[in-house]
């Protein structure tokens, strides 16, 4: 008669208890910003998300470029969404605030303090613990999505988006890339890499557009909601 023989030792098979139960409790937390970000997005006016670099300061080129798309889109009744933080974030809120429009911040939890900018609305700022529960808020909702330069973060973001679109998880809904200089050299590869090799097709370049007038990002996206209506994206 064969025995099975437990090779894990009973410290570590606590362990993996206690980790099960804390990933138990996690899911409710998880739930619960799930709940609290469809709450506070739902309620806003049709709203436009703008991604950018938390490093760049105000008075440069990309914060002031920031600051006057959000002005723009707030003038036009969008609600404007960032991620809460400094930067081109701020900018954005600060465009958003100065127009009169709903100023939203969607800040995370970071190991270095993301402290969120002075320009959120009060009642509008919320702070998530879960990077991918804070980009579907981020997409859910929006009826735009402006990408500004930035980084890592940002680029996740703007692939995030297009690649919903791409393969139909989500509505078709404008994502407008804004600093040509910036971005010239990303639009190049992906045009002359990506494409040539096969990797993407000639119509995901449409999935996109690309412009560095505030008047034409703001129509982009005005013209598509007037075409196809203000709805959820999933």
């Amino acid at each position: 008669m064969s025995t099975t023989i437990n090779h894990t030792p009973n410290n570590d098979r606590m362990s993996i208890l206690e980790a099960r139960q804390r990933d138990i409790w996690r899911i409710f937390k998880i739930m619960s910003e799930f709940v609290d970000g469809f709450d506070l997005l739902s309620r806003a006016s049709p709203a436009v998300s703008i991604f950018g670099s938390a490093r760049m300061k105000p008075g440069s080129k990309y914060y002031e470029l920031t600051r006057q798309v959000a002005y723009e889109l707030a003038k036009t009744g969008y609600a404007i969404v960032s991620g809460g933080g400094g930067g081109l974030m701020e900018a954005a809120n600060r465009g958003a605030r100065e127009a009169g429009g709903e100023s939203i911040g969607l800040n995370i939890e970071l190991p270095f303090e993301q402290k969120a900018n002075d320009y959120i609305d009060q009642d509008k700022l919320m702070t998530f613990q879960h990077f991918f529960v804070r980009k579907v808020m981020f997409v859910k909702y929006a009826q735009g999505f402006v990408v500004m330069p930035g980084g890592y973060g940002t680029l996740d973001e703007f692939s995030e988006a297009i690649t919903l679109i791409q393969t139909k998880k989500t509505k078709k809904f404008p994502v407008v890339l804004m600093g040509k200089d910036y971005w010239e050299k990303l639009l190049s590869w992906i045009k002359e890499t990506a494409l040539a090799e096969g990797s993407i097709s000639e119509a995901d370049l449409d999935i996109f557009s690309v412009c560095d007038d505030p008047a034409e990002a703001v129509s982009i996206i005005k013209d598509f909601g007037i075409r196809h209506g203000y709805v959820t994206n999933f």
